[in-house]
């Protein structure tokens, strides 16, 4: 039986920030959004595939605007969150997205390093939360989606500081869950195996790893961006309206 997929009437027209959503992960996030009939913006520092994305979507409802922000320059990302909203409206749905999953090792790791990787990782899911949750409250609730990762759960090498930052991600929806669900607005982790991106694919994908695949999911294939997208309209929507302070998993049954 082929797949059938849902469509949320909840998300049409609702406005929607996403990080980092050029290419990957984020760039399937923006498509499902503007399917749905969604007014996305999103933020990357990648300009040629931001416009080569936009071009791909010529018949949704509301075309997604771009904005080039570098999420580790707070006072940039705090300009271009307020920028955006005056394009799109008060955002009711915000997709912590952005992310690099660089390879690194303990012994060579600088202090900079160090810095730049929770820069990247985790600073910036902490005060775009922070910058959009009056606007929530405002609209009378919201969603606030983090990505975190199993690669921390799942004790991989050749990668701490980004499976440190990762880790964080759970503390941070704790932290926030009951604080926020005062006022109705929800905040969850949506948390990926390992998803076969072009990127992945590149770098990482050789046989050994298809091996790996095949031997600790439980379910067969692959798992792809789109997989990780449905499962971020659910929690953007009102059919996740009491789901709150919780990771969501989407691996395969890997960890």
């Amino acid at each position: 039986m082929p797949p059938m997929f849902a469509t949320y009437p909840s998300l049409v027209d609702r406005s929607v920030l996403i990080t980092g959503g050029a290419t990957g992960i984020g760039a399937a996030f923006v498509a499902h959004f503007a399917q749905q009939g969604a007014r996305v913006a999103f933020f990357d520092i990648d300009e040629t595939s931001a416009t080569a994305l936009i071009t791909s979507l010529p018949d949704v409802r509301h075309a997604p605007q771009f904005q080039r922000c570098d999420v580790t320059d707070i006072a940039a990302l705090r300009q271009a969150i307020a920028s955006a909203s005056q394009s799109v409206g008060t955002f009711s749905v915000l997709i912590n997205n952005a992310a690099n999953d660089r390879r690194h090792q303990l012994q060579d790791t600088t202090p900079e390093e160090f810095e730049q990787s929770i820069a990247v990782n985790l600073r910036h899911q902490y005060f775009a939360t922070q910058a959009v949750v009056p606007g929530m409250r405002e609209l009378g609730g919201g969603s606030v989606i983090c990505l975190g990762s199993t690669g921390w759960m799942i004790k991989n090498a050749g990668y701490p500081m980004y499976a440190m930052a990762k880790s964080a991600v759970r503390g941070l929806i704790n932290g926030l869950a009951r604080e926020l669900g005062k006022d109705q607005i929800r905040i969850n982790a949506l948390v990926p195996g390992w998803v076969i991106t072009d990127k992945q694919r590149e770098l990482w994908l050789d046989e050994a790893g298809k091996e790996e695949i095949n031997r600790k999911q439980c379910m067969p294939g692959y798992l792809g961006k789109d997989d990780l997208a449905r499962a971020a309209l659910f929690l953007a929507a009102d059919d996740s309206r009491m789901c709150t302070g919780h990771d969501f998993f989407v691996d395969g049954g890997w960890a």
